[in-house]
């Protein structure tokens, strides 16, 4: 179940005086608001419970969310939060769902590489976080692109509604991309929109292929390590300019299906 955060939990700390950038702000809710529909059309939310955010350009201590209530298939550009990262809604109606609040204002704050935060239940790399040991194994070649980039957090606790346990969430990822919580879902960072959307897509591509090959029986073909950390180099050469290209054709996609994310 989520749970909203409250005004008690939310600390009203003031804001740095340091302007928004309307335009890019305003550019950053777009490729969001896209995000969130095209994750809903794809099956990767779960009801009300997931979450995106991104940092405001020029201001670490802002960042977009989703408010509480609604789902995926129902955000616009307009209904993402601007808060702070001490729960201040500075703009927008309505407040962060509160695990969303601490896992990503935590991770935000304290992992600089970590300018976008995209966490789903997916339901094929979330199965795969339900397993004992390594959850994605180097046997396809979509899920190369990730080799050397995985952090697993092995200790659930329970829903994140204290600092406390987003503080030990961060701790966990180090350096990584993309995070396995395990017994829970997944979580993809990056430094742009567009690139936690392609790893995010990517993501559960991978997974699913890795699954429908264990539901086999037989024993999967894993790539030697030499080659996959070839081929991990190479995904890595042209991450961002294909992950934009990705992004600008969900965008498309969505403007003529569904223009009112753009509202």
């Amino acid at each position: 179940m989520a749970h909203a955060i409250t005004p008690a939990q939310a600390d009203r700390a003031s804001l740095r005086n340091e302007p928004v950038d309307a335009a890019a702000l305003r550019q950053l809710r777009v490729d969001l608001a896209a995000c969130f529909r095209m994750a809903a059309r794809l099956g990767l939310q779960e009801g009300i419970c997931n979450h995106f955010s991104a940092v405001v350009p020029g201001r670490p201590d802002l960042f977009l969310v989703n408010p509480y209530g609604l789902a995926f298939s129902e955000i616009t550009a307009s209904s993402l939060l601007l808060c702070d990262l001490h729960g201040h809604v500075v703009e927008g109606e309505g407040q962060p769902e509160a695990t969303a609040f601490y896992i990503h204002a935590k991770l935000h704050e304290r992992k600089p590489h970590a300018k976008v935060a995209f966490h789903t239940h997916m339901p094929y790399a979330t199965a795969l976080a339900m397993t004992e040991g390594q959850p994605l194994l180097w046997a396809g070649q979509t899920a190369l692109r990730f080799h050397g980039r995985i952090a697993v957090d092995e200790d659930y606790n329970g829903l994140a509604l204290d600092g406390g346990e987003g503080e030990r969430i961060a701790a966990s990822v180090g350096e990584a991309d993309i995070v396995f919580m395990k017994n829970h879902g997944v979580m993809v960072l990056a430094a742009t929109v567009a690139e936690a959307w392609d790893d995010l897509y990517y993501l559960e591509r991978a997974a699913q292929a890795q699954v429908l090959a264990m539901s086999t029986g037989r024993p999967l073909k894993v790539v030697p390590e030499e080659i996959a950390r070839h081929v991990a180099a190479q995904e890595a050469a042209g991450r961002l300019g294909s992950a934009t290209q990705h992004l600008e054709s969900v965008k498309r996609i969505l403007a003529r299906q569904e223009p009112e994310f753009l509202a």
